[in-house]
């Protein structure tokens, strides 16, 4: 667990210091209300000035400490425990980045919560990459410095970040589609089913937020607070599938 911390927030802290030098001053980034169909409350503090998409952000930190705390059982029990670790320490960091960005609206923290999303979907095909062919340290750290240094494109466009983001998303799909083929079965195939819906919910009810808001149902509890709902069932179903595979390729064998 101390090496999941460590290789975490090292990374996390390394990233802060990037995104305060002024070196993406230029990316688009939503840093007002107007960007958001939820209506500001005057009366409350700044971060809970959007009181359901504020309060939402609680959700990453208990499905992180909740999966933190469960076990993984395999041959390789250890690298298994490491991957879930990671995975559930970014959960846990993740919350207070996208909370931190919209109590005080800064450019740093928006910066910040799109950097933040890409090594998360990158750690999906490691972890793929550790159910069939077991730890490659190389491979993580090529896989995880593409993924940071892939932000770099929200430099060279309007859309960079989106099309980044996209990249990654269908990288987390094909691999999981992969290792689902060669090593899952039925349960493994619902929980990748859950994911992989919860994920569509999270780009296309986010990308539909003021849409949806004319709408009476969403005009409290509006579409970008139902994507970050899609956003941690997505995190939790990810971890289910994930773990399940990982314990169906590493069963010990008598």
């Amino acid at each position: 667990m101390m090496s999941a911390v460590v290789h975490v927030f090292l990374p996390f802290f390394l990233c802060v210091i990037f995104a305060n030098t002024g070196i993406f001053d230029k990316v688009v980034v939503d840093i007002s209300y107007d960007a958001y169909a939820e209506k500001k409350v005057a009366q409350l503090p700044a971060f809970l000035a959007m009181p359901f998409n504020c309060l939402i952000n609680v959700g990453y930190v208990i499905v992180g400490i909740y999966w933190l705390r469960r076990r993984v059982c395999g041959t390789d029990a250890h690298s298994a425990a490491y991957m879930k670790d990671v995975f559930a320490f970014m959960a846990i960091a993740y919350g207070p980045v996208q909370w931190t960005r919209l109590a005080t609206f800064r450019r740093v923290p928006s910066v910040l919560d799109q950097w933040f999303t890409l090594p998360i979907f990158a750690w999906v095909p490691i972890w793929c990459h550790v159910i069939e062919n077991g730890w490659s340290t190389s491979y993580a750290l090529i896989v995880e410095a593409c993924s940071f240094i892939s932000y770099a494109l929200a430099l060279l466009g309007d859309q960079g970040f989106e099309v980044a983001l996209g990249c990654h998303i269908a990288f987390a799909l094909l691999r999981s589609i992969e290792v689902q083929r060669r090593h899952g079965d039925a349960i493994s195939l619902r929980y990748f089913a859950h994911a992989a819906l919860a994920c569509s919910g999270f780009v296309i009810l986010k990308l539909l937020d003021h849409t949806l808001a004319e709408f009476w149902m969403f005009q409290n509890l509006t579409g970008h607070f139902w994507s970050k709902v899609c956003d941690i069932l997505q995190f939790h179903y990810s971890f289910c599938f994930l773990t399940h595979l990982t314990q169906i390729a590493h069963k010990p064998t008598s």
